[in-house]
């Protein structure tokens, strides 16, 4: 786990080549069967088939009780990096990385840019979402190497 100002980051070796994990990052409807938190549902039928810069996806949510949350991408290259944002501001980051064995992948929670960081600080995000992230990282390299659908 990696800390710096305002962000917080876990990584990964998947062995499959990144395209593979970008195709499962970029679909919005592979979201719920990646994430490790328990939180997100299912993607909305208005989210695209595959996300680009600036695609805007909604998500089914829970969190005690079910909501929605729209969602922009507002990082985006190719099989290399995909970040989210959605009205609060604060990020959800995927770096991959080609390396021996196949990619780092690396997930990373980035509320430098929120509209109110310290709120998030407050009720205690940065120190929680690490071990939903590793979850999230083991979800996907299940899903990706095996094809299977994680067991919840």
């Amino acid at each position: 786990m990696s800390r710096s100002k305002r962000q917080v980051s876990v990584s990964r070796v998947i062995a499959a080549p990144p395209e593979k994990i970008f195709d499962v990052l970029a679909d919005p409807s592979k979201h719920p069967i990646i994430d490790g938190s328990g939180t997100v549902k299912h993607a909305r039928a208005s989210a695209p088939r595959r996300l680009e810069l600036g695609s805007t996806f909604g998500m089914d949510m829970r969190m005690g009780v079910p909501y929605v949350i729209k969602n922009t991408v507002v990082e985006y290259e190719p099989n290399r990096l995909i970040a989210w944002r959605h009205f609060g501001r604060h990020r959800w980051r995927f770096e991959l990385e080609p390396v021996e064995g196949g990619t780092r992948v690396t997930e990373t929670f980035d509320w430098s840019t929120a509209l109110a960081p310290w709120l998030i600080e407050l009720v205690g995000y940065p120190k929680r979402h690490p071990t939903n992230m590793l979850a999230t990282l083991e979800r996907l390299d299940a899903y990706v190497t095996t094809g299977e659908v994680p067991a919840s």
